[in-house]
């Protein structure tokens, strides 16, 4: 009989055309599912930040505390002993740039009352030409609109800062000793988890896979950050020494706000060369000499992001502007400027999971096969 009409020939072909089907079903189903995941996740970041941002931040520095915890443990440190001074090491860390900050940035507001005639003096040309500007703006509204300028719309004067920040921090404290307690417990459990993990899966090398990814997700994330730190602390520490010497106030205060802005990509330099010349303008009187402060900034900053910082991380964390600035955008809109913060970090972590496991492959699975996922790139080395 010819096996093109054998009965049990076509019945193998319809099952596996339907097998075919019911897979490719399921995999639209998954891929519906995750894009409904990915829509709604922002929304629910946002709405929850109260609880997700200290979760992730706390898993944030607990993965960059990963090498202290381990070089802690290798020298017979117990695990809680070796967790409590990691984070009692971070704590006196960033008390020490908070403190930097904060300290000197009381005895310099102080000065603004008595310096403010000097920086109305300084501007008073742009403000008149502004005010000029403005006023031709209202008058050309009124005679095309009859708009009436002297109806001004009624704001609300907002809350004193104390007042502000008598609300705000109970709660931040909260947040601040929940995020630390998630800290300690990480770090604590850190170990047996990964052993755990690496050890349930089913197969060698599907233990392999979990064992290496752990590993260079501590690995990328740490080194990163651990770098990134120190080169922002010296561009701080230099910044407050070039301003020392040029005379001008609080210039600790200015390194910590330099090196604290420095971690934002791109807009935190700029916000940095904004305040450093707000504080020009309070401190010197020639506007001229308060352009000094912003420029020398921006160069130092031209030397330390063009030569410095690729010198020491170099291709071994390599990340494209265009996810920078995506990154960036996306979890300052979730989460403001600690979302910023947070971005690289987070996006260090995500690009070294995709690079081990495997990214979606939506082409292939819309196109050919149906397959929604496929090798990472340390398994086509290997291959």
């Amino acid at each position: 009989m010819d096996a093109k009409t054998d009965p049990l020939t076509i019945q193998q072909k319809q099952q596996h055309m339907l097998e075919v089907k019911r897979v490719r079903l399921l995999a639209a189903i998954a891929l519906l599912a995750g894009l409904g995941f990915l829509i709604a996740l922002p929304f629910a970041l946002r709405a929850g930040a109260e609880f997700f941002l200290p979760v992730t931040g706390a898993l944030v520095i607990s993965i960059a505390l990963v090498p202290l915890l381990e070089w802690l443990e290798k020298h017979r440190f117990p695990s809680w002993l070796a967790s409590l001074s990691s984070v009692v090491l971070f704590i006196g860390f960033a008390s020490f740039v908070v403190a930097s900050i904060v300290l000197p940035a009381i005895d310099w507001f102080a000065l603004i009352p008595e310096r403010i005639d000097r920086v109305t003096t300084t501007l008073a040309p742009i403000i008149e030409f502004y005010t000029a500007i403005e006023q031709f703006i209202e008058n050309t509204l009124g005679q095309v609109s009859g708009f009436d300028s002297a109806q001004a719309v009624r704001i609300e004067t907002p809350n004193s800062i104390l007042d502000l920040i008598a609300t705000s921090a109970p709660f931040a404290l909260i947040q601040i000793f929940f995020a630390l307690l998630l800290i300690f417990f990480f770090l604590s459990g850190w170990t047996a988890m990964r052993e755990r993990t690496i050890t349930s899966r089913g197969s060698f090398e599907g233990a392999l896979t979990t064992a290496r990814v752990i590993g260079q997700v501590v690995e990328d994330t740490s080194t990163y950050i651990a770098t990134i730190t120190f080169v922002n602390l010296s561009l701080g520490a230099v910044t407050a020494l070039v301003l020392w010497a040029l005379g001008m106030d609080s210039p600790v205060m200015w390194g910590g706000i330099v090196a604290v802005l420095n971690f934002i990509p791109y807009l935190g330099p700029i916000a940095a060369s904004i305040l450093l010349g707000l504080g020009g303008l309070v401190t010197f009187v020639d506007p001229w000499a308060a352009l000094l402060p912003p420029l020398i900034f921006i160069g130092l900053h031209t030397v330390e992001a063009n030569l410095i910082t690729p010198l020491l991380v170099g291709k071994r964390v390599h990340i494209s502007p265009l996810f920078i600035l995506l990154s960036l955008s996306f979890w300052a809109w979730v989460w403001g400027t600690t979302g910023a913060l947070l971005a690289i970090p987070l996006l260090i972590i995500m690009k070294t999971i995709f690079s081990a496991t495997g990214t979606p492959d939506i082409a292939g699975f819309l196109f050919e096969d149906g397959t929604l996922t496929h090798i990472g790139e340390d398994d086509e080395k290997d291959h």
